[in-house]
């Protein structure tokens, strides 16, 4: 019996130490990567996928699997059927773990304002920094630094609701920006309002009296700019060079009083008041400092010479004008623009179109700016007799050596005038090397002598358009967009020209 007793008391010890509670508290990988991902009390839990594993804000589903699957355990082992032995719970007191903030705040300010960066380049700064600032205090510090608003773009909510509620709408986002404006904006450099139908004013009122580093300003669809508004913003941002108005009604000669220094004016579907208020009709003083002028429209446009001279009388240093849409403007009223058009290159001995240096010039004249870039194409134009029929000479005789781009498409110029004009690139005016890289002609009466004129003198031509032109064989009626492409279709034009008798 003795022998027996021994014997069962060796076998519940050895149940003991096979079954001990201690077992149930051995740390998994699991557990020892949740305390180090998302530590207890900090409101983050794991969520595994295939792929990635995801730090989430809340309590989850893995972490309460796991508490219940212990919990079960624990009543197993505490089941009266149960022949193991529980083990004396401990007598040391298990210390309190204070509440992790989170890894957001151990992230360095440097690192976040790159990565906040990132993320304003490509979607701007609103609405995210207005909500990372909402996470914690560190990402709050970092949301509010000015470096991060330099570019911003406003427009409404609830656009195209009824009026009222657009109102609402408008005077919700002016409040918002009331507070913005001042402690946000001071490094703005960059604004675009879009679709502000009442409360245009005063938000431009705000932008003056907040952003004094605005460099560019774009309206497009805003309705109530007033030129006070505009003339408020001009003094109040002295560094203020672009303005970008689109569908709206301005007076633009008011304009060259009120923001005399602007670089860059682009007015795409302007509804032009043609003559200024008063009975004397006194000219503007122009946009001395003006080097890109936009009034490109889609609709029928009113810009005439007349106008366009009104608009460029004082601005020699225009490199890009945009006149797409543009029919009533003509090659004389463009000829007649103080636009550079001389080429002299000291040393050099080159010629313009109203004489040239001597050889040996001991001198360098330094030019200011000239054009680059002449767009004039017509594009869905219905009525096409009222097209001037010649005169195209005028623009190429007196840019050829400056002009980068030039777009003709859809006008009406004959094909001998249109030889006329192409044939001033053929660098018998002295330049050293024509900078001719782009050419539309798309829908143009060229001939195919001409266009191979062109291309064997313009060795730099990366684009080249002829689609719709009437007067070229069939399957080199395209768009060229490579030297390689344009090459192409010289050797094409080559081939299919009559040889000299």
């Amino acid at each position: 019996m003795a022998s027996e007793a021994a014997g069962l008391a060796r076998r519940a010890r050895r149940r003991v130490r096979v079954v001990h509670p201690a077992a149930a508290h051995t740390r998994s990988a699991e557990d020892w990567w949740w305390d180090r991902l998302a530590p207890s009390g900090s409101g983050y839990h794991l969520l595994q996928s295939d792929s990635m594993l995801l730090v989430l804000p809340g309590p989850g589903p893995a972490r309460l699997r796991a508490q219940r699957r212990a919990a079960r355990q624990a009543r197993r082992l505490r089941s009266p059927g149960s022949r193991a032995v529980e083990a004396k719970p401990s007598s040391a007191p298990t210390p309190l773990q204070e509440p992790d903030p989170g890894w957001g705040d151990r992230v360095p300010l440097e690192i976040l304002l790159q990565i906040f960066g990132l993320l304003v380049a490509a979607d701007g700064p609103i609405p995210f920094l207005g909500r990372a600032a909402r996470v914690c205090r560190r990402w709050n510090e970092a949301a509010s630094q000015p470096a991060l608003w330099h570019t911003l773009t406003l427009s409404p909510p609830l656009v195209g609701r009824p009026a009222k509620t657009g109102a609402k709408a408008e005077k919700k986002l002016l409040s918002s920006l009331e507070w913005l404006m001042p402690n946000r904006f001071s490094q703005l450099q960059r604004l675009t309002l879009i679709h502000w139908k009442s409360q245009v004013h005063l938000v431009l009122k705000l932008v003056s009296e907040s952003c004094p580093r605005l460099t560019f300003l774009k309206l497009s669809d805003c309705h109530g700019v007033t030129l006070d508004a505009l003339i408020m913003i001009a003094k109040a941002c002295p560094q203020l060079h672009s303005l970008d108005i689109q569908h709206s009604m301005l007076p633009i000669e008011a304009l060259q009083k009120g923001c005399p220094q602007l670089q860059v004016l682009r007015l795409l579907n302007l509804t032009w008041l043609p003559k200024p208020s008063g009975r004397a009709m006194t000219p503007g003083p122009g946009f001395p400092s003006l080097e890109e002028l936009c009034l490109a429209s889609s609709t029928c446009s009113f810009v005439s010479n007349e106008v366009l001279g009104r608009l460029l009388h004082g601005s020699p240093h225009l490199r890009l004008l945009d006149l797409r849409g543009c029919a009533r403007i003509t090659p004389a009223g463009l000829h007649d623009l103080p636009c550079q058009g001389q080429c002299f290159l000291g040393g050099r001995g080159a010629g313009g179109m109203q004489g040239s240096l001597p050889t040996q010039s001991s001198y360098p004249l330094v030019s200011p700016p000239e054009l680059e870039q002449l767009y004039l194409g017509l594009y869905d134009m219905s009525d096409r007799l009222t097209l001037a029929k010649e005169g195209s000479p005028l623009l190429t005789q007196k840019w050829c050596h400056s002009l980068r781009e030039l777009d003709l498409s859809g006008q009406g110029f004959s094909e001998k005038d249109l030889e006329q004009a192409l044939a001033a690139f053929s660098g018998t005016l002295g330049c050293s090397q024509l900078a001719l890289c782009s050419l539309n002609l798309r829908g143009t009466r060229v001939t195919p002598g001409t266009v191979s004129s062109v291309i064997s003198s313009c060795p730099g031509l990366l684009y080249l358009n002829l689609e719709s032109c009437r007067c070229l064989p069939r399957g080199l009626k395209q768009a060229y967009r490579c030297p390689e492409e344009v090459q192409w279709c010289l050797e094409q034009l080559l081939t299919s020209l009559p040889s000299p008798s």
